[in-house]
């Protein structure tokens, strides 16, 4: 199965806050053994977020969407899913009875009386209108839940909240996954070769050790470096890996090529 993240915000492509998600659901994901196959970030605008559920819903993957489930004007997540699977908003049970419990925590710590009819806390109650026979996520922070259709699954834009809950929806749910992606990878710096050099040699290693893959990676250089490529394997079977790195040596040795294995 492929896992891909969708984040969602103006103000994240505007530059008013940095993306925090990419990084760490990397990071979450590599704990359990598991690569990210892709990332998307999305303009607050619904038909375009429409679209892009669509796809995922469609995709049969694993996706974690972040961002636009709250209740503001500015907030579509939860109506774009809907709409792309056909269904309406409704007010799901459990999420209702955890935001309540939200509300009371809220008005405790405050020493005043629970009034649900206030405004506030009916905008509140909206936070738990999602697309019809969606399950809950829950969020350990707030409790306001999150939620899941399928295998695509959504969380507040929060950081705080939105990585606790995806670590828990990787272990309740996709635990037979972990470890699917662990790869093993094998380097060593090139000092006078350009890629077209190297590409022969690379596409020569992947057709050999399939599936294992080649890479390049050039670097400009600095005052402690010279300038240079890594150049590399990684694949998922270790013994498959050391033999196609033990290959990618003798051939950069014949061709001549410098190179630096630390």
């Amino acid at each position: 199965m492929k896992f891909s993240l969708i984040v969602i915000g103006d103000e994240i492509l505007s530059g008013r806050r940095q993306d925090k998600h990419l990084a760490q659901v990397i990071d979450i994901l590599g704990e359990r053994g598991i690569a990210l196959g892709g990332a998307v970030y999305l303009a607050d605008e619904p038909p375009a977020i429409q679209a892009e559920l669509k796809r995922a819903f469609d995709s049969g993957d694993c996706v974690f969407s972040c961002g636009g489930i709250g209740a503001t004007p500015d907030d579509h997540t939860r109506a774009a899913a809907a709409a792309a699977l056909g269904v309406p908003l409704a007010l799901h049970p459990q999420a209702h009875e955890f935001i309540r419990q939200r509300i009371q925590q809220m008005a405790a710590d405050k020493g005043i009386a629970v009034d649900y009819s206030a405004p506030d806390n009916e905008h509140r109650l909206n936070l738990g209108r999602f697309p019809q026979g969606a399950a809950i996520i829950p969020n350990p922070v707030n409790r306001i839940p999150g939620f899941s259709v399928g295998h695509v699954h959504f969380f507040p834009g929060f950081p705080a909240m939105a990585h606790p809950m995806i670590a828990w929806v990787l272990d309740e749910h996709y635990r037979a996954f972990h470890g699917q992606s662990r790869a093993h990878e094998r380097s060593v710096r090139v000092f006078d070769k350009n890629e077209s050099d190297i590409a022969p040699l690379m596409e020569a290693i992947e057709r050999d050790f399939a599936p294992v893959r080649a890479f390049s990676l050039p670097h400009l250089g600095s005052e402690q470096i010279a300038r240079h490529i890594e150049l590399g394997v990684k694949g998922l079977n270790e013994p498959q890996v050391n033999a196609a790195m033990a290959r990618l040596l003798a051939e950069l040795t014949r061709i001549g090529a410098s190179i630096r294995t630390e």
